[in-house]
């Protein structure tokens, strides 16, 4: 599966109206654990086809950012249903992430 860039402008059709649980991980260019869990989400994304994974970069989307509280990055959220329903922060390993979306 790709992985989508999550915006302001595709964030409704893509992550509230989507019909699978979405990942989205929140992330920035210059966060160095960001960069850690990336190829993390990257395998996650290509192994399971039952959810979308998709990345926003804070400091792009800061309005994202602010309406889910997200203050510290790396962040994980899953959304299903158009609610959040997990999330995490920080680095996670692969079987963590893995449980969020259970």
């Amino acid at each position: 599966m790709n992985i989508l860039t999550i915006t302001k402008k595709n964030f409704d059709s893509e992550v509230i109206n989507s019909d699978k649980p979405v990942l989205l991980d929140f992330w920035a260019s210059w966060c160095g654990p960001c960069k850690m869990i990336s190829p993390v989400v990257d395998e996650i994304a290509k192994e399971n086809s039952d959810i979308k994974v998709g990345k926003i970069n804070v400091d792009e989307e800061a309005e994202l950012a602010q309406n889910y509280k997200v203050m510290s990055i790396p962040t994980l959220m899953v959304i299903k249903d158009g609610k959040v329903y997990n999330s995490s922060v920080g680095v996670q390993s692969k079987q963590n992430i893995l449980g969020l979306l259970k």
